[in-house]
């Protein structure tokens, strides 16, 4: 995934109104907008997450609703409002619910957050995964299925890696990292029956 600039010192309810025409995703980051556009293996990636997590919804009739074209609000350390498009993201269904006629813009905290690593995979190592915390997003992955990050995360040889973060007691995110045929442990799909290589070969 690749990010251009666009616009320059927006707040994010400037952002929610902005109308633009290319094609691919949008965030706000630092007041300026950033264009993003994914690769095919990428996207196939996060449709199949989505896909995996709609099925154990149906399955287990679980209250969430699972998009990929969902925003969130988070702050940065310093209070500046981000606009975020996770990959793959999981809302209380009552929340989404609760106000059908609005653009899918959530300052409210999201289930579950995941992202698939790209080119910029600082941003979601790092600025997401502390804006996430700060939001209250019970659930994050990290899908660092082209172990783009760096050997601090993924070992020495680096090796293709899921982590999935979840908040303690305290509201700080406790990590865990699936490698290969290890099964995910997720909170919100506790029954979910899926390996890091599953995700991978998507």
């Amino acid at each position: 995934m690749t990010a251009t600039k666009i616009k320059q010192q927006l707040t994010f309810e400037q952002f929610l109104e902005l109308e633009v025409d290319e094609e691919g995703r949008y965030e706000l980051v630092n007041g300026e907008i950033l264009r993003k556009l994914a690769t095919r293996q990428h996207d196939n990636t996060a449709d199949f997450l989505v896909r995996k997590f709609d099925r154990e919804v149906e399955r287990l009739n679980l209250n969430y609703r699972v998009s990929g074209r969902i925003m969130v609000r988070t702050l940065t350390p310093d209070g500046r409002e981000q606009g975020r498009f996770p990959d793959v993201s999981v809302v209380d269904k009552a929340l989404w619910d609760s106000n059908l006629s609005a653009y899918t813009a959530f300052v409210e905290p999201l289930q579950l957050a995941v992202e698939v690593i790209s080119t910029n995979w600082e941003d979601d190592y790092i600025d997401k995964l502390d804006e996430y915390q700060r939001l209250g997003i019970a659930e994050y992955w990290i899908v660092d299925y082209l172990a783009l990050g760096s050997r601090n995360y993924l070992g020495n040889p680096k090796v293709p890696t899921i982590f999935v973060y979840l908040l303690d007691e305290n509201g700080v995110y406790q990590c865990t990292p699936y490698r290969g045929n290890e099964r995910i442990g997720s909170r919100t799909f506790t029954e979910l029956a899926l390996t890091a290589e599953q995700v991978f070969a998507a």
